[in-house]
């Protein structure tokens, strides 16, 4: 495109264009011309974003945030460095510290592959209302403390550390409504039953790849009941009388199975049928249509069925 065509383009036309290019991409089209520099400039284009394409060293994080991040950012993504020596951790204490100065809207945080060892749980910017965490290590003592983020939102991926001990903190913070389970192999049934009374505000749960076992659901349906989303996936040692009390949860309208564990079609139609909410199900692991999955259409108005995956060659 010729300079002349550039200069006529429209601002928001501009403006779009660069919401499209990569941080990189568009900190360099900042310097075309003076015009797209202000519009490179623009807030809206600043309140998200990603650096987790990025090899980020400490040094130039902190050079992103004097220079690129802004007052009006949400949404912040990095990806650090596992396994390194403390001088070269992404994060510190003093950069978060100076991040939530910096961007005091800050409501998103999502980090992958970071060693937060020598990050206290308080010292993350206390406007954060989710923080997402994967690949993460993190140390015994964290998610509580009384300047710590009021979150409403925790997904955890593939964070092996996370104890029965860490969901017990994680069920002190009263504006929780959403909790993601993903990996987390160290949570177990004596961890569930003790932080479960204390996470009747949730409104979705996921739990995925976890050592569970039916009381974990027992405990699940008896205190979490304004839950309205539920996927509960690749837990195996889960089995019908499990799936039978979840009938408890009266407000559930989103339920996402599968049948790698010991579920069988007929109990979960059974639950079907006794969820008076339920409005879409999720069943992965299906090896044929039968009699009962056309119940379970019959019963909930929106149903998807997936096969297990194919064993490879």
């Amino acid at each position: 495109m010729a300079a002349a065509e550039l200069a006529a383009l429209p601002e928001l036309v501009v403006l779009r264009i660069l919401e499209l290019l990569p941080l990189r991409d568009r900190l360099r089209a900042a310097s075309v011309c003076r015009r797209w520099k202000r519009i490179a400039e623009n807030g809206a284009l600043w309140t998200e974003v990603d650096l987790t394409p990025h090899k980020l060293s400490c040094r130039t994080l902190w050079h992103a945030l004097r220079h690129c991040l802004r007052p009006n950012l949400l949404t912040l993504r990095l990806r650090g460095t596992l396994r390194t020596t403390s001088r070269h951790r992404l994060l510190s204490p003093a950069l978060l510290s100076a991040l939530t100065t910096r961007c005091p809207h800050l409501q998103h945080l999502s980090l992958t592959e970071a060693d937060l060892h020598t990050i206290p749980y308080n010292s993350l910017p206390p406007s954060l209302t989710t923080l997402e965490l994967c690949c993460c290590e993190i140390p015994s003592l964290w998610f509580f403390g009384s300047d710590a983020p009021r979150l409403q939102r925790l997904e955890l991926h593939n964070v092996p550390a996370f104890s029965d001990r860490h969901l017990l903190n994680v069920s002190s913070h009263s504006h929780l409504r959403t909790l993601s389970l993903l990996g987390t192999y160290r949570v177990t049934d004596v961890g569930m039953e003790r932080a479960a009374p204390h996470l009747e505000g949730l409104e979705h749960l996921e739990l995925q790849h976890c050592v569970l076992t039916d009381s974990a659901l027992h405990f699940i349906a008896r205190h979490m009941k304004r839950l309205r989303v539920l996927e509960i996936t690749s837990i195996p040692h889960l089995t019908d009388l499990g799936l039978a009390s979840l009938a408890a949860l009266e407000h559930l309208e989103v339920l996402h199975l599968d049948l790698y564990n010991k579920f069988s079609l007929r109990a979960v139609a059974a639950l079907c049928r006794a969820l008076p909410r339920l409005r879409s199900l999720t069943l992965d692991g299906v090896h044929s249509e039968d009699e009962t999955m056309g119940e379970i259409r019959v019963v909930v108005p929106r149903c998807s069925f997936t096969p297990p995956p194919r064993p490879q060659a």
